[in-house]
């Protein structure tokens, strides 16, 4: 039977001393070095952010090691502590790739248990010198083929909408092969890799179009199936069988790192969204109460409080969901991908909620180019089905929850 309340220790869901003050600092910080007309002025050059601000993000407050181990140059805290960065950075839109670099594919080499990648890799990652993403995550079936070549294994396929395809420096990639999915990694290059940026509504979080042609890649993970036949010719009579388990063990783990990859993936993207609600939030309020028609505050009228209201109950309910989310990810609970799940769809809404009444409680102006709330609006609409729509999360969760509540309510079922 299912825990209908699993076990979470009540002080992981409150702030730290600590934690409070890195929200303070970076608060300030993006404050002084990101603000709207910043934020324009960058989505115009080639990489759509200050790599400048990018690095002393990395260097000066060490956000991109957060959540790394120390043993791979990491500051060895926990994902409730990059929470805390990600929803500041979703508060000032920062459009840097932190999402696809420090989340997705740091986790993703985490998860994967390989030590010589996350020792390539991971110390570039937490001191800002390399950007990655991941790619074929949330296909069903890979759009991506690993086969091996004269060198070592290639990939060729493609894989549409991947976030910071275009500017890259890493892809860590699910590509298919005889055997089941595998991760691997891939260091793209012009030859071997086509890539092609897509137009998409948020242009603060950009998005590519991915062909591999015979493009170089390393395993990512267990011992692929040639070691596996290796270690089975010596402890077995038949090395295929030996090669089979062993390629069936890697598929077997990559799909879990991948699962787990994204629910991360979906707790850090709520923690993004409270962010970016709250700043709606707050914007709208402070908009309305110096606003005046009629001789008061536009503020001052009931129907404006009212819904100025429900976005304040909608945000509380967002902080929660992802504050439990965020705990899941910090302890790696196995509840984590209900909590994803459950966070999903409630950041998703709350954020188009705040965004629809930053636009529409601004008046005349809210609807302009000049005036950042479409820029949010454009934000909350392309975050709702990053990881899939609310709708496939609230079927997700019926599985989930499903067999647990109907054992509650019919023990004999």
């Amino acid at each position: 039977m299912h825990r209908r309340h699993p076990e979470i220790a009540p002080q992981l869901l409150s702030e730290t001393d600590e934690q409070r003050q890195l929200r303070t600092v970076l608060r300030d910080f993006y404050a002084e070095t990101s603000g709207v007309e910043d934020l324009r002025t960058h989505l115009a050059t080639p990489r759509g952010y200050d790599e400048a601000l990018w690095a002393r993000l990395a260097r000066e407050i060490g956000v991109h090691g957060l959540a790394v181990p120390e043993e791979y140059g990491g500051s060895g805290f926990t994902f409730a502590e990059l929470a805390v960065a990600l929803e500041e950075s979703g508060r000032a839109l920062y459009c840097g790739p932190l999402l696809p670099t420090v989340v997705l594919a740091a986790h993703a080499l985490l998860l994967s248990g390989d030590r010589t990648a996350c020792e390539r890799y991971l110390p570039r990652i937490a001191d800002g010198t390399l950007t990655a993403t991941v790619a074929g995550f949330d296909d069903g079936v890979p759009g991506v083929a690993a086969e091996r070549g004269s060198g070592g294994w290639v990939l060729r396929g493609q894989t549409d909408f991947v976030l910071d395809g275009a500017g890259a420096e890493l892809i860590v990639v699910r590509a298919g092969t005889p055997a089941g999915p595998r991760l691997f990694a891939c260091e793209p290059a012009p030859d071997s890799c086509r890539r092609t940026a897509r137009r998409v509504l948020d242009e603060t979080r950009r998005q590519a179009l991915v062909e591999f042609r015979g493009a170089p890649a390393t395993a990512v993970g267990e011992a692929d199936g040639a070691e596996g036949g290796a270690d089975g010719t010596e402890g077995t009579a038949d090395g295929t069988e030996g090669a089979a388990d062993g390629a069936e063990g890697a598929a077997d783990g990559a799909e879990g790192a991948v699962s787990a990859t994204l629910d991360t993936g979906r707790a850090a993207l709520a923690a993004e969204q409270v962010g970016g609600s709250g700043h709606a939030l707050d914007a709208t309020v402070a908009f309305v109460a110096q606003r005046h028609q009629f001789g008061r505050p536009i503020g001052s009228f009931q129907a404006v409080k009212h819904r100025l209201a429900d976005v304040l109950v909608a945000l509380e309910a967002a902080r929660s969901a992802s504050a439990y989310a965020t705990a899941c990810a910090a302890v790696a609970s196995p509840r984590l991908p209900v909590a994803a799940c459950a966070a999903a769809v409630v950041c998703s809404e709350t954020f188009r909620l705040a965004t629809a009444e930053y636009v529409q409680l601004h008046g005349g102006i809210g609807f302009t180019w000049e005036h950042p709330a479409h820029l949010y609006v454009r934000r909350a609409r392309g975050a709702e089905v990053l990881f899939g729509t609310a709708d496939r999360h609230r079927a997700r969760l019926a599985g989930f929850v499903g067999p647990a509540t109907r054992t509650a309510t019919h023990p004999a079922a």
